[in-house]
C-alpha cells in the first residue's frame, strides 16, 4: 500500500531513481550492519560504509572471509575486500566486489565526521527511547485515570439503587397511610380489615385505585357504608340513599421530627487590610533574655563541633584498624594469567621501555658553540649504534636473513635457524625489532621449519613473509598471534626444497611474491591465496652439469621489471630468465647466455636501484664462497648463439667466504659486503676499487651472514652467525657524490 504522496510507486521510476542516485545518496544506501558489540556501544543498527572497514562475509560464496575494505565502489554499488580477489588470465589478481547487504562491520575507521554521526545517531536512539517512556507513562496515568472513573461509577451506581429502593418502599408505606385515611372518612372497610390485600398491592406497585375496593363488589354487602352526601356521588346526579351504619374513625398518635436547618452564610471579603493593628510587631525582648538567647547558640554550635570532631577520630580509627585482605595464591595465579593482564603489562612495558631507551642529551649546552661531534660519526668512521639479542630465542641460532621495513624506519625483521639445545622451541623464528625498544623484541614470530628468508611487504605493512627449510612459504600478522596466518603446503604444488630468495614485484594493485628454491622452481605467489602457486616455472639448461635442473640460490629483479629476472646458482653461474613467453623468447632460461666468473656458489645477487640522474639499473653486484664480489652488466637483448658474459670488474679484498652484498640506495658508487671474518666492508667505486673505502670488524669476529640498508641508505643492519644483530650508521659516508667517475 503507498503510504506517500511524494514517492512514486512505479518500477520503472523506482528502478530510475536507484541507479542514477548522486554520490551522496549512493553512500547512505550502501551502508552495512553493525556487529552485536558494536551496535551495543554506539546504538546505531547500520553505518555506511568507507574505506579501511574492518568487515566480515555473512552470505555469499565467500561466507566467513575477514578482511579490510581497501575501496568502496558506489558507481558499482560494491566494495573490494583485501584478500577477496580472483585471478586473471594475464595472472594479476583482480578484487571481486561484494554488496554491503552481504558483510557485517567488524571494527569502525573512526575520524570527527564519523564520530559525530554516530553521536548524532546516539542523541536521536536516546530521544526516541525518551518519547517512548513518555508515551508509556501517559498511557499508565490514562489507564489509572479510567480505573478511577470506573470505580467512582460503578459507587455512585450502588448508592443511587439503595437509594432508589429505600425511597420507594417509603412512599409506598405513606401511600398505604394515605389510603387508610381517606377509607376511613368515606366510612370504608378500616385498613386493619384490608391490610393483608393492601400490602399485597402495594407491594405489587398498585396506585389508590387498585388499593380501593370496587362499587359493584362491596355494594353487596350490607355492612359498607356510603355516603350520602350529592358532592360525593361518582355513578350519577341523582343520590342514592342507603341505610348503613355509622362507623367511628379510629385515630392514632404520630410523632413528627423537625430538622431545623440554619440557612447558608455568605461571607464577603473586601479589599481593606484584613489583619488587626500591631500583628506584626516585634515582641521586645529584654537584655537578659537576648544575652541568654546568644549563650544558648554558642552552645549548640560547640556541641556540634565536638560532635563532629569525634565522628571524625572514631572515622580514623576505623580506618587504621580496618586491614586489607591479601589475594590468595589461586586468585594471584589467576590474575597473572590472564590473557589481558599479560597484554596490558607488555603492550605497557613497551612504551616505557621504548621513552627509556630515547637517547637524548638533555644536559648539551647550546650556548658554547663548539662541535662536539666525536671522531666516530666523521670522516671515513661508521658508527656502532646497538645490537639486537635476545636470551630466549637468540642463544644457538644463526640469523639467516634480515630485512627493513618501508613504512616503519625503526622496525627491522631478522630470522633464525633451528636451536638445538631446545628441542621443545619452533624450529624457525622470525624476530622483528624496534631501535627504540633494544631489550626484547616487538614481535615474536614461529615456524614449524627453519626461516632462511625474510622480508616485510613494500605493499602491506602488517605482513612478514618467510622461507623456510622444508620449501614451506609463511605469511605473518603483526595484528594476529605468533603462527602464521597462511602458508604453503607441503606438496608438489609447491617447493620442495629451501628457499633461499623471495622478491616483491609489482604494484600497489597488482603485485606478486616471487620464491626462488633450489629444487630448481621460480613460483608466483598472491598473498591472499598462498595454497597453491599462481605461476610454475622449472628453470633448466641443456649445459648443466649433472641434471638439467638449476638450484637457484638468488633471485634478482631489476627496478621496474616484474618479468625478465637473474638468478645465481649452486655451481657459480648466473642465468637470464624470464616469468612470461615474450616475442622470440620462451618463458624459463635463456639458453644461450651464462654468465661466467664464480668458482663457488653465489650467496647474494641485487640490481642497482633506479635512483639518481643517471640509470645504472644495467649493473648488478654478485657474492660468491670464492672469496670475491663481482661487477657484472647485463645484456638488454637476449643472444641467438652460446655466450659467456664476464663480470666487468672482480673484488678480491676478503680472506673468507663474502656471504652477501647490497648497493647503497642513496649512494650510487656505493655498495657493502660481509664475509665469514667478521668483517663490514663498504666499497665507494669512485674513490678505489682495489681496497674497501671503509672496513669495519663487527662483534665477535663471529661469520656475518646477511646485510641490509634501511631506505635513506644512511644505516645498516648486519646479521651474524653468533645470532646478534648489529645496527650501523654510515654517517658522511653515505651523503652523494659526483658520479663521474663511475
Amino acid at each position: 500500500m503507498k503510504f506517500s504522496a511524494d514517492v512514486t510507486s512505479s518500477r520503472r521510476k523506482c528502478r530510475k531513481a536507484h541507479f542514477s542516485a548522486p554520490s551522496h545518496i549512493r553512500q547512505k544506501i550502501m551502508s552495512s550492519p553493525l556487529s552485536k558489540e558494536l551496535r551495543e556501544k554506539h546504538s546505531a543498527r547500520a553505518m555506511p560504509i568507507r574505506r579501511d572497514d574492518e568487515v566480515i562475509v555473512v552470505r555469499g560464496t565467500y561466507k566467513g572471509r575477514e578482511g579490510k575494505v581497501v575501496q568502496v565502489y558506489r558507481k558499482k554499488w560494491v566494495i573490494h575486500i583485501e584478500r577477496v580477489t580472483r585471478e586473471k588470465v594475464n595472472g594479476a589478481s583482480a578484487p571481486i566486489g561484494i554488496h554491503p547487504s552481504n558483510v557485517v562491520i567488524n571494527k569502525l575507521k573512526l575520524d570527527h565526521s564519523r564520530q559525530a554521526v554516530i553521536d548524532r545517531k546516539g542523541k536521536k536512539e536516546a530521544m526516541q527511547q525518551e518519547e517512548l517512556e513518555k508515551k508509556r507513562q501517559k498511557l499508565a496515568e490514562l489507564r489509572r485515570a479510567r480505573e478511577e472513573r470506573k470505580a467512582i461509577l460503578e459507587s455512585q451506581s450502588t448508592q443511587t439503587h439503595t437509594s432508589s429502593t429505600t425511597m420507594s418502599s417509603g412512599l409506598g408505606r405513606d401511600r398505604r397511610a394515605i389510603d387508610d385515611l381517606v377509607a376511613q372518612v368515606l366510612g370504608e372497610r378500616s385498613s386493619t380489615s384490608s391490610a393483608a390485600g393492601s400490602d399485597r398491592g402495594s407491594d405489587a406497585g398498585s396506585d389508590y385505585t387498585s388499593s380501593r375496593p370496587a362499587s359493584g363488589i362491596y355494594g353487596s354487602i350490607p355492612s359498607t357504608p356510603v355516603s350520602s352526601d350529592p358532592r360525593l356521588s361518582i355513578g350519577s346526579q341523582q343520590p342514592v340513599i342507603v341505610q348503613t351504619p355509622t362507623f367511628v374513625a379510629e385515630l392514632t398518635e404520630a410523632q413528627a421530627f423537625i430538622a431545623d436547618i440554619p440557612p447558608l452564610e455568605h461571607v464577603v471579603y473586601s479589599k481593606e487590610i484584613q489583619t488587626s493593628e500591631g500583628s506584626f510587631d516585634v515582641p521586645q525582648l529584654s537584655e537578659d533574655e537576648i544575652r541568654q538567647q546568644i549563650m544558648d547558640e554558642l552552645a549548640i554550635k560547640e556541641e556540634e563541633r565536638l560532635a563532629e570532631l569525634e565522628e571524625e577520630r572514631l572515622r580514623n580509627e576505623l580506618e587504621k584498624t580496618e586491614e586489607y585482605q591479601d589475594l590468595t595464591d589461586e586468585e594471584r595465579k589467576l590474575i597473572l594469567g590472564a590473557p589481558e593482564f599479560l597484554d596490558f603489562v607488555d603492550n605497557s612495558s613497551k612504551m616505557v621501555e621504548r621513552a627509556l631507551n630515547e637517547k637524548y642529551d638533555f644536559m648539551k649546552d647550546y650556548t658554547l658553540g663548539v662541535d662536539v661531534e666525536s671522531d666516530e660519526t666523521s670522516g671515513k668512521r661508521v658508527k656502532y649504534v646497538c645490537e639486537f639479542w635476545d636470551d630466549r630465542w637468540s642463544k644457538n641460532r644463526s640469523v639467516t636473513d634480515v630485512d627493513w621495513s618501508s613504512k616503519y624506519p625503526e622496525l627491522l625483521v631478522s630470522s633464525y635457524n633451528k636451536n638445538p639445545m631446545a628441542p621443545n622451541e619452533p624450529d624457525g623464528v622470525a624476530l622483528v625489532w624496534n631501535l627504540h625498544l633494544l631489550e626484547r623484541p616487538e614481535f615474536v614470530f614461529h615456524s614449524q621449519s627453519d626461516v632462511l628468508s625474510v622480508k616485510f611487504s613494500k605493499f602491506h605493512p602488517n605482513y612478514v613473509i618467510g622461507g623456510t627449510y622444508s620449501g614451506q612459504i609463511v605469511l605473518w600478522d603483526t595484528r594476529a598471534k605468533s603462527l602464521p596466518v597462511l602458508k604453503t603446503p607441503l606438496s608438489a604444488g609447491g617447493h620442495t626444497h629451501p628457499v633461499y630468495s623471495l622478491e616483491m614485484v609489482g604494484t600497489q594493485n597488482a603485485h606478486n611474491l616471487i620464491s626462488g628454491s633450489t629444487d630448481g622452481f621460480i613460483c608466483s605467489w598472491q598473498l591472499d591465496m598462498l595454497a597453491q602457486p599462481q605461476d610454475y616455472l622449472e628453470l633448466q639448461h641443456p649445459a648443466h652439469n649433472k641434471t638439467d635442473e638449476v638450484s637457484v640460490t638468488t633471485v634478482g629483479f631489476p627496478d621496474n621489471e616484474t618479468t625478465t629476472f637473474w638468478v645465481g646458482t649452486e655451481e657459480g653461474n648466473v642465468y637470464q630468465a624470464s616469468r612470461f613467453e615474450s616475442a622470440g623468447s620462451k618463458a624459463g632460461i635463456n639458453q644461450y647466455d651464462t654468465y661466467r666468473g664464480h668458482c663457488g656458489a653465489i650467496t647474494g645477487l641485487q640490481f642497482h636501484p633506479l635512483s639518481g640522474p643517471v640509470d645504472f639499473s644495467d649493473l648488478f653486484l654478485t657474492s660468491s664462497v670464492d672469496w670475491t664480489v663481482k661487477l657484472w652488466r647485463s645484456k638488454s637483448k637476449p643472444s641467438t648463439l652460446s655466450t659467456s658474459v664476464t663480470p666487468l670488474y672482480s673484488f678480491e679484498h676478503s680472506d673468507d667466504y663474502v656471504y652477501d652484498v647490497k648497493w647503497s640506495p642513496s649512494h650510487p658508487a656505493l655498495f657493502g659486503s660481509v664475509d665469514g671474518n667478521g668483517q663490514f666492508d663498504l666499497w665507494n667505486l669512485n674513490a678505489n676499487t682495489e681496497e674497501p673505502f671503509v672496513s669495519t670488524p663487527v662483534g665477535s669476529g663471529k661469520a656475518l651472514n646477511k646485510l641490509a640498508w634501511d631506505k635513506e641508505g644512511r644505516k645498516t643492519a648486519i646479521g651474524a652467525s653468533d645470532g646478534r644483530v648489529y645496527i650501523y650508521d654510515i654517517g658522511e659516508v653515505s651523503d652523494k657524490e659526483e658520479v663521474a667517475g663511475l
